[in-house]
C-alpha cells in the first residue's frame, strides 16, 4: 500500500487503533474504575488531532485509487469535530456516573461514531461515504438504547433502527442508480459525467430524489424528520447531547461532498428546488411546533430542525459564498446546541432530567451565573445580537440575497423572528417565574468552567466572526 493513502489516513488508522487499544482496556475495568476509560478516549481524541495537523495539507490529496481524499476543510472539520465529541464526553461523565450508567461503552461508542464522521468528511466516492454513513448511525443506534432500564430509551433506539434503516435504502438504492447510469462511484468523475453536454436526462433525476431523501433524513429535514423529536426525548440527556451536535458536522460533510462535489452540475436542474421545499418546510414545522412543546429535549429537537432549514440555505444558493455560510452555520450550531444540552445535563442529577420548561423557573434565583449563561445560549440560538447565532444567520441569508432568491431570504427572517418566542420564553422562566425546585445548582469544577466557557465562547465569535468565517472561506476555496 503506497505511504502516501496511509498518510491520507493517518487520523482514521489512528483512531481505530485507539478504539481498540481502550477497549482492551475497558475489559479489565471494575465499573468503580470508568473514569480510566473517560480519560483514555479524551486522550484518544487529543492523539488523533495531533495526527490530523501533523498530516495535514494545503491542497486536495486523493488516495485508496479515488475513493479517499484529504483537504483543508477535511481537515478543519475532523479537528471541530474532536472538539465537539471532547466537550460531549466532559459534560456527561459527571451525569453518567450519578445515574448508574459510566461505562465504557458510552466512550467506545462515541469514538466509533466519530471514526464514522471522519470517513463521511474525507470520502471521495459514495461507497466510502455510505460506509461512514453506516458506522455513524450503527453507533448512534446502540447509544439510544444505551440505558438498559429505560423502556422510552428501548423503544426510541427501535423507532430511530427501522427508520434509519429505511433512509439507508434509500440513500443506497440512488446510489446504485447512479452507479448504473455513470458506471462510477467517484465523485469527481460523476461530477465530469453530468457536466457534458447531454448528461442529465430522467434516470439522473430519478437516482437524485432517492439521494436527497436519503440526505434529508440524515439532516432531520422535514418532511424525514419524524424520528428526531422522540430520539431526542427517549435518550438519555448525555446521549440527546451526542446526537444532537457532532453528527451535524457529518451531515453537512454528506451534502457538501455528493450535492456540491459529485452532483454539482445537478444544482438548477434538480436539487435546488427539492432543497428549496425542504429548506422552507423544516423552517416552518420547526419553528411552529417547537412553540408548543413543553418537553425541553422536545423543544431542542424541533429547534434542530428549524436550524437546518438555515443550513440547507446555504446550499441552495449554490456559490462558494453560500456554502462557506453553511460550514460557518453548522460550527455555530453545534457549540450552540452542545451548550444547550449541557445545561439541561448540569441542572440534572440522580434520578431526574432537567427537561421540562418548568425545570428552569427561577433558575436566576438559584445560580445567577448559570442563568446568564443560559440567556446568552438562548439567545444566541434566537439569533439575537451579538451573538454568533445572529451572524450565523446573517451571513446566510446574506448568500442567498446575492443568489437572487429574495423570497426565501424573506422567508427565513419571519421564521427567525417566530422562533426567537420559545427561546425567549426559556429566559423568562428563568428571570420572572418563581423557582419549583430550589436544590443548589452542582457539578463538577471542570464542567462549570467548560460550559462557561461555551456559552461565552457564543458572545466571543459573535462579536469577532472573522477569524471563523475567513477560516470556512480559505479551507473552501472561497
Amino acid at each position: 500500500m503506497p505511504t502516501a493513502d496511509l498518510a491520507a489516513a493517518a487520523p482514521e488508522i489512528f483512531l481505530t487503533l485507539a478504539i481498540c487499544a481502550v477497549l482492551l482496556v475497558d475489559v479489565f475495568l471494575r465499573d468503580d474504575q470508568r473514569n480510566v476509560t473517560y480519560v483514555l478516549a479524551m486522550l484518544a481524541l487529543i492523539g488523533t488531532a495531533a495526527v490530523t495537523l501533523k498530516f495535514s495539507v494545503d491542497h486536495s490529496v486523493v488516495a485508496f485509487s479515488g475513493s479517499y481524499v484529504t483537504d483543508p476543510a477535511s481537515g478543519v472539520l475532523k479537528l471541530f469535530a474532536y472538539i465537539i465529541v471532547g466537550i460531549v464526553f466532559l459534560y456527561s461523565r459527571e451525569n453518567l456516573e450519578q445515574n448508574g450508567l459510566l461505562k465504557g461503552e458510552f466512550f467506545l461508542l462515541g469514538l466509533f461514531g466519530l471514526l464514522g464522521i471522519m470517513i463521511m468528511i474525507s470520502a471521495h466516492s459514495l461507497l466510502t461515504l455510505y460506509l461512514g454513513l453506516e458506522v455513524l448511525a450503527l453507533a448512534q443506534y446502540t447509544l439510544v438504547a444505551f440505558n438498559r432500564d429505560s423502556a422510552v430509551s428501548a423503544e426510541s433506539a427501535m423507532k430511530y433502527f427501522v427508520l434509519g434503516a429505511i433512509a439507508s435504502g434509500t440513500l443506497l438504492y440512488g446510489i446504485s442508480l447512479l452507479y448504473g447510469i455513470t458506471g462510477t462511484l467517484e465523485l469527481d468523475a460523476l461530477a465530469q459525467h453530468f457536466g457534458k453536454p447531454g448528461g442529465i436526462g430522467v434516470p439522473a433525476l430519478l437516482a437524485l430524489a432517492f439521494i436527497v431523501a436519503g440526505i434529508a433524513f440524515k439532516f432531520g429535514a422535514v418532511p424525514f424528520h419524524m424520528w428526531l423529536p422522540d430520539v431526542y426525548q427517549g435518550a438519555p440527556a448525555p446521549v440527546t447531547l451526542y446526537i444532537g451536535s457532532a453528527p451535524k458536522i457529518a451531515a453537512f460533510a454528506l451534502v457538501w461532498r455528493v450535492l456540491v462535489e459529485g452532483l454539482g452540475p445537478l444544482h438548477h436542474a434538480g436539487w435546488q428546488d427539492m432543497l428549496i421545499a425542504l429548506s422552507v418546510l423544516s423552517l416552518a414545522v420547526g419553528n411552529l411546533l417547537a412553540i408548543a412543546q413543553s418537553n425541553l429535549k422536545r423543544m431542542l429537537a424541533y429547534s434542530t430542525i428549524s436550524h437546518v432549514g438555515f443550513i440547507l440555505m446555504g446550499f441552495i444558493a449554490g456559490t462558494p459564498q453560500g456554502i462557506q455560510a453553511a460550514m460557518f452555520y453548522t460550527f455555530a450550531y453545534v457549540l450552540m446546541a452542545a451548550a444547550a444540552f449541557g445545561m439541561i445535563i448540569l441542572l440534572s442529577r440522580a434520578g431526574f432530567e432537567a427537561e421540562r420548561l418548568e425545570d428552569f423557573k427561577g433558575l436566576n434565583a438559584r445560580s445567577p451565573w448559570f442563568a446568564f449563561v443560559t440567556l446568552m445560549i438562548m439567545f444566541s440560538m434566537a439569533g439575537v445580537p451579538p451573538f454568533i447565532g445572529f451572524y450565523a444567520k446573517l451571513v446566510v441569508i446574506n448568500a442567498v440575497l446575492k443568489s437572487g432568491l429574495v423570497w426565501l431570504a424573506a422567508v427565513g427572517m419571519l421564521f427567525a423572528v417566530i422562533g426567537a418566542f420559545y427561546y425567549i420564553r426559556i429566559v423568562w422562566y428563568m428571570y420572572f417565574a418563581e423557582p419549583e425546585d430550589r436544590t443548589p445548582v452542582g457539578a463538577a469544577v471542570d464542567m462549570r468552567i467548560a460550559l462557561s466557557a461555551n456559552a461565552l465562547g457564543l458572545l466571543a465569535l459573535g462579536l469577532l466572526p472573522g477569524p471563523l468565517l475567513d477560516l470556512c472561506a480559505r479551507v473552501l476555496g472561497g
